[in-house]
């Protein structure tokens, strides 16, 4: 079975230390099992006058302790031997309980680091498609069932097979009909037990699937609750949510009477065995057929071989969670890493790029870029216009090899960007998104996140260019002040500011603004803007805008239109053209026009 055998693989370095678990298992249920046959020697033939009839290891001890003689003149030896066997089988139970949630822990935290491991190499494509709800699920809640599954049941499996075969070699000894009575039901409940597992394998996938899809509508509601609540939108997403929670209860509902179904039928079943044995057993011992010993001993082990038949249901139940859980892991798992280190290319990146024919689709045979070409100089700024849904996006995040290009050629300084190393050309490529991401950390460890330590005086600089200094010395603590999670106590023209810092400070050759100037005032634009402009010689700046202005002072300006370049050019030659760059001008400019004669 193929989950059995990755499960399996999730066990490697723990294995040793399951075997000593399970070697506790096999002491204390042979501990376990001690204590009855005691009981049967006391009142057969200590109390009684019956032969003794024990394994060979219990004959020796009574040898050691002294004759029968003796022993019915010292009952309190007897009483010691059990408490001894009580102990033991603690001390091992202890053991077995510690070694296996250990292991268990120790496995869960392994496959933690791997999964987050492997989330953070799988690529920009899958994690922009991917479900961040269902993701945490898988990273969470399922490897929670595997760490209990291997904590708690995995060793019951040991104890259930040596229980089985310790109690049905003794049984056999002692009467081999009163066995044959005692095991009657056993079967039934094996095979119960196999069908119940599989009903329960496919209800728990489906009641984890709704509870990943409850947990997706709760994650987006607490990450846009300020959209929520500024659109008074409160009883909608409690409607949304409740109609996902309600599926989950039902689902859940499902598994817990499929549980219920199996202990109760279980239960009944195991009753009977009992009720049968004690029948049986009063009968054959009043026939004088089997001694009092023996009755006693057949009524505590059948109890004794039916509980871990019965508690088969439940591991076999946590088993199908389990390896669900790792059929889900695995899915993840089976997603392809992306290779940072191909061709380990390394060269030298000063910001001169050539675009030949490039062409570019999401999906096949749906491109979103058609035969771009366009050449820039090293230093050069480079401002890109067009409608939403232009490719204007797509363009620049091939720089980055965020995505790879099908068709045509990308070189910087004269290299084949796809034969550059991914994780080289990212150091030397900084990209500022449209929403930028601030993590909940303070401000200054936000805007140095890929330099780590830097001096505060080149700190301040970066940030007197990106226009935000000012800004965050007017916080109570300046640079240290934490802006929350996804940076929810900054405005979001602060927000962008940060990760325009975050970038500059970087030092990249290449710097990429995705309309990252949206949500501040034309003002701080300008700022902003001068300041990029005296440091143009350093680097090679994209800069993406639907506002016109912010884009005439660049040296190459690109105007896309599904997926193409239709004018390319200076500002002045543009405006020459009479085309769309030059209506769009006239267009913003009587906007701005008229609201000024407004007096807005």
């Amino acid at each position: 079975m193929k989950s059995v055998k990755i499960l399996w693989n999730h066990m490697a370095g723990n294995r040793l230390i399951y075997l000593g678990a399970l070697l506790s298992v096999g002491l204390a249920s042979l501990a376990t099992i001690s204590g009855p046959l005691v009981i049967r020697i006391t009142i057969d033939s200590i109390i009684g006058d019956q032969p003794l009839s024990a394994p060979f290891l219990i004959q020796g001890l009574v040898e050691k302790t002294g004759s029968i003689q003796n022993l019915r003149q010292n009952l309190w030896v007897p009483g010691i031997v059990l408490i001894t066997i009580t102990i033991f089988r603690g001390l091992f139970i202890f053991l077995r309980g510690r070694l296996a949630a250990g292991a268990s822990e120790n496995i869960a935290k392994n496959i933690r680091d791997r999964v987050y491991d492997h989330l953070q190499h799988l690529s920009y494509s899958y994690h922009k498609q991917a479900d961040t709800g269902d993701l945490m699920q898988r990273c969470t809640s399922d490897v929670d069932t595997i760490k209990r599954f291997l904590g708690q049941q995995l060793v019951e499996v040991g104890n259930a097979l040596f229980m089985l075969i310790f109690i049905l070699s003794i049984m056999i000894r002692a009467d081999r009909r009163m066995t044959l009575l005692s095991m009657l039901v056993v079967p039934f409940i094996f095979t119960f037990a196999f069908i119940f597992f599989r009903k329960v394998k496919t209800a728990f996938r489906i009641a984890d699937e709704t509870e990943a899809e409850m947990t997706t509508v709760l994650q987006e509601n607490l990450t846009g609750i300020r959209v929520v609540r500024a659109f008074a939108n409160q009883d909608y997403e409690m409607k949304r949510f409740a109609e996902k929670n309600e599926v989950h209860r039902d689902k859940v509902y499902h598994l817990i009477w499929l549980l219920a179904c199996y202990w109760a039928s279980s239960d009944l079943l195991a009753f009977f065995q009992i009720g049968l044995v004690m029948v049986a057993g009063a009968y054959y011992t009043a026939q004088g057929q089997i001694s009092i010993g023996t009755m006693v001993l057949f009524s505590t082990y059948v109890g004794m071989i039916l509980w871990p038949v019965r508690q088969l249901g439940r591991i076999l139940t946590d088993m199908g969670k389990a390896l669900v859980a790792v059929e889900r892991l695995e899915e993840i798992f089976a997603e392809p890493r992306e290779e940072l280190l191909v061709s380990h290319a390394q060269p030298p990146v000063r910001g001169e790029i050539v675009f030949e024919n490039v062409s570019f689709g999401y999906e096949p045979g749906q491109l979103v870029l058609r035969d771009v070409s366009f050449t820039v100089q090293a230093g050069q700024t480079v401002a890109i216009l067009g409608h939403t849904g232009s490719g204007k996006s797509s363009l620049v995040h091939l720089l980055a090899r965020l995505y790879e290009y099908e068709a045509g050629s990308i070189t910087i300084d004269g290299v084949e960007l796809n034969t550059i190393d991914k994780s080289w050309i990212r150091k030397h490529v900084a990209v500022v998104p449209q929403e930028p991401f601030l993590f909940a950390k303070t401000i200054r460890d936000n805007i140095t996140l890929a330099r780590g330590e830097v001096g505060d005086q080149e700190l301040y600089q970066i940030c007197q260019e990106a226009a935000v200094h000012d800004v965050v010395m007017s916080f109570d603590q300046g640079y240290e002040t934490l802006v929350g999670e996804r940076g929810v106590s900054v405005s979001g023209g602060q927000r962008q500011r940060i990760a325009i810092a975050r970038a500059l400070i970087t030092h990249s050759p290449i710097l990429i603004f995705d309309d990252s100037l949206s949500a501040v005032d034309t003002e701080t634009d300008l700022a902003i803007r001068n300041a990029l402009q005296d440091r143009a010689q350093e680097a090679t700046t994209f800069l993406i805008s639907h506002r016109v202005t912010s884009l005439a002072q660049a040296d190459l300006i690109l105007v896309l239109e599904q997926g193409r370049i239709v004018e390319r050019g200076t500002h002045e030659e543009l405006m020459c053209n009479q085309g769309v760059y030059h209506r769009i001008w006239e267009i913003q400019n009587s906007l701005e026009a008229e609201l000024r004669a407004e007096g807005r």
